[in-house]
């Protein structure tokens, strides 16, 4: 077994230990769905319309900042481009789970004409940019606890703000990760073919083929200002999502009382519960979302379950309507695009 397929073993053996920890939880509380229908039956339409916009429109902000990040390699990328690739991208992991990870590097790929690698590279970017705030938001809102509606024991608490201060270093473990990647180019490249020239000559072609492409994809974080738009775009995106799960809270009244430290706790764990996600229904996040609402904060079961569901669907499901509409409109077969062949490479400009 690899070291992948471990992982994703690991993954869903804790996602199965969770559900069952949900399910003796519903029984032992005596859950009824007659509780989430209420809870739904209550929703502030206002509060929640206002987190579905705030939700679209990080799928801009995430365009933007994939423009960024391309336009060393293509000074004439088109956002809408982009922003159609991103959008029929996410609505693939909704679909598939993440095996869908790769339909945006490669449809971006294909309709700017660069290299499958070098989006690759601009896709794992966007990840460390993303693990970075997680980690950072995350860690500063458990250092929080004491303000926050959380009521844990001295040892709970200690154990938080521990964790705080663990997630608050690991993102900046992220941050130097990123300043490491503008070294990558070079002297380190020429460093690493050197360390594989024990390969095959056919092989070792390829290796650098690959790696060229994704240096060049990582061109963008070589330049300061370039480093510094995609930062500030990655604060703002995520400001926006905080903001969504705000609204989102505000729109049930068993969550209204939360403050944005309680928001940004929930918003944390979610983050990583949505880590482990079975296509089509998700799973993480549903979960993770149910045990903080009622652990931490008291919220009912019922009512946590409510809102779960709605987090979910802001959260993913918004965005899959535009997704297969802009897919069926270039005419795109999901059936192909589930089995990308990831050896394909566009033309460098």
């Amino acid at each position: 077994m690899n070291k992948k397929n471990l992982a994703i073993g690991l993954g869903l053996v804790i996602l199965a230990g969770l559900a069952a920890y949900a399910v003796w939880r519903w029984r032992a509380s005596g859950f009824a769905w007659r509780d989430v229908v209420a809870a739904l039956a209550h929703v502030n339409w206002s509060w929640l319309a206002a987190g579905m916009a705030l939700v679209l429109a990080t799928y801009v902000g995430r365009a933007l900042r994939w423009e960024i990040m391309i336009r060393p390699i293509r000074t004439d990328a088109s956002l809408w481009r982009i922003f159609t690739a991103t959008a029929i991208g996410f609505t693939a992991v909704v679909l598939f789970g993440r095996a869908g990870e790769a339909v945006r590097p490669y449809l971006i790929a294909k309709k700017e004409n660069v290299t499958f690698s070098s989006q690759i590279a601009a896709w794992v970017l966007e990840r460390i940019l993303d693990l970075m705030m997680i980690l950072l938001i995350f860690g500063i809102a458990l250092t929080q606890v004491s303000s926050s509606a959380i009521q844990p024991g001295p040892r709970a608490r200690v154990a938080l703000e521990a964790g705080g201060y663990t997630a608050g270093i690991t993102g900046a473990l992220s941050l130097a990760l990123l300043i490491a990647l503008r070294q990558f180019h070079g002297r380190a490249r020429e460093r690493l073919l050197e360390w594989l020239s024990f390969l095959p000559e056919r092989i070792l072609l390829r290796v650098r083929k690959v790696v060229t492409s994704f240096e060049a994809g990582m061109q963008s974080t070589r330049s300061g200002w370039f480093t510094l738009l995609l930062v500030i775009y990655t604060v703002i995106e995520w400001v926006m999502i905080a903001a969504a799960f705000f609204c989102v809270c505000r729109a049930f009244p068993a969550t209204a009382r939360l403050g944005l430290a309680d928001v940004v706790i929930l918003l944390g764990f979610v983050a990583f519960g949505s880590a482990v996600q079975i296509p089509g229904v998700g799973g993480g996040m549903q979960i993770a979302t149910v045990l903080v609402l009622t652990e931490f904060f008291g919220v009912g079961l019922g009512a946590a379950t409510a809102i779960a569901l709605v987090l979910w669907i802001v959260s993913f499901v918004l965005i899959v309507p535009l997704g297969l509409g802009l897919a069926f409109h270039e005419g795109i077969h999901w059936r192909n695009l589930r089995h990308l062949e990831p050896e394909t490479e566009g033309t460098s400009a």
